[in-house]
């Protein structure tokens, strides 16, 4: 199936509610399974990513599918390694390409019992799971943030706690700063040393919890107030000093041309004068929302420098090439370091480009809602499978319909 887009307004007004985010979703289920009694939480995220990691925690012993979901991939590794029985967790094809060598190493280091089923580092896994005393180990911080949270998390449970030490640079640190916090939060002690992490042995409760919008989503709605003419919209759920790293949006989006109004239930985006003529910034901690930026950029004709972002090449596709051959087809010519520290755009483009232009998402959530915004600059722009944001937003099509996209269906 496809979308064709068209924006059938100049203006963004109305009001939506964002989704609840996945990332403290996802990190409460695997809490509240450790917990000695579960708390009750509200406004869980309905995304694929979190449905497919509930039902993980609810099953059995056999084989875990997890298809695309990464972050699953991740958590359950490490609480399955502690959970007894046999488990086989497994995903898509693209899954069995991402890397979690590292942290089946540390794993193992504990005593678990992991084994590889096909391409040693990579999943499918063979899991027996047991008690594992913990104690201390070491981790390359530099492959994957979701590896030191999901050993963070397991911590409380073993019974010597967990010291992880952290070798070279640290990758996505709002989102292991977003699981201390929520592990304070339950009473858990966290403690931050240097290059360490030490979490004793702890036994807690869960808390009844409601889970607040997500900041990640939030981006495309702000890249969406940049293109429009007038720009008046009230987006629901989203928090003032929030744990998580995307919430850096409003001082992001500033100079970008978009005033964010705090409300009580809300925010507020506004039009404002733009005032920067070119746009640098380090992504370490906001991967997430690279693709929206440089879709963004490349539409205003903003040059543009973005690091930190070497972490893409190994999302649900490999987001800098994804990026490089689907802005192409708007005009674009994308330059990136081979090892993905860097992508940048200096205004070069090409008379190369379809006459129809169709954005493939390669499996990828964010490749579609990044892309979207882009059909007010190239009316009838289509994206291809949309129903891949079903991984985060699952309301997505509907929000964009209720602020005046129109969407055709096709195929």
């Amino acid at each position: 199936m496809r979308y064709q887009l068209q924006m059938d307004q100049k203006d963004l007004l109305g009001g939506i509610i964002l989704p609840a985010s996945k990332s403290i979703s996802n990190r409460l289920l695997i809490l509240n399974a450790l917990a000695d009694r579960a708390g009750t939480l509200e406004n869980l995220s309905t995304s694929d990513d979190t449905r497919v990691l509930e039902g993980a925690l609810r099953s059995g012993e056999g084989t875990i599918d997890i298809g695309y979901a990464g972050t699953a991939m991740r958590f359950l590794t490490a609480y399955l390694s502690i959970r007894e029985g046999r488990f086989v967790l497994t995903g898509s094809e693209r899954m069995r390409q991402r890397p979690i060598g590292e942290l089946v190493d540390a794993l193992n280091e504990l005593g678990a019992g992991i084994q590889y089923l096909e391409k040693p580092g990579y999943p499918p896994l063979s899991i027996q799971g047991r008690r594992i005393p913990g104690g201390e180990i070491s981790v390359d911080s530099s492959i994957s943030s979701q590896f030191i949270s999901a050993l963070m998390m397991i911590a409380p449970a073993l019974q010597n706690g967990l010291i992880i030490r952290l070798g070279n640079e640290i990758v996505s640190s709002s989102y292991i700063h977003l699981t201390k916090n929520l592990m304070l939060d339950l009473g858990i002690p966290v403690r931050f040393s240097g290059s360490g992490i030490r979490i004793p042995f702890h036994k807690f409760r869960g808390k009844d919890m409601s889970i607040e919008a997500d900041w990640s989503a939030a981006g495309y709605w702000y890249a969406l107030a940049v293109l429009t003419g007038r720009t008046e919209l009230e987006v629901g759920g989203l928090q003032r000093g929030s744990y998580q790293g995307d919430s850096v949006l409003p001082e992001l989006f500033h100079p970008l041309g978009v005033e964010t109004l705090f409300r009580k239930d809300g925010i507020v985006l506004r039009n404002i004068p733009r005032t920067i003529e070119r746009f640098e910034f380090d992504f370490s901690n906001n991967p997430d929302l690279v693709q929206t930026m440089v879709v963004l950029c490349s539409l205003v004709d903003l040059p543009f420098y973005m690091s930190g972002t070497r972490t893409l090449k190994i999302k649900e596709t490999d987001r800098i090439h994804a990026l490089q051959v689907e802005i192409k087809k708007l005009g674009i010519v994308l330059k990136a370091d081979p090892g993905g520290a860097w992508i940048s755009w200096d205004g070069e483009k090409t008379s190369d480009v379809p006459q129809i232009k169709q954005i493939k998402t390669y499996h990828d959530h964010r490749m579609a809602m990044a892309f979207s915004p882009a059909a007010i600059k190239h009316p009838e722009l289509i994206i291809e499978d949309p129903g891949v944001v079903n991984k985060s937003y699952p309301g997505f099509w509907k929000d964009l319909e209720s602020t005046g996209f129109s969407l055709k269906e096709l195929d």
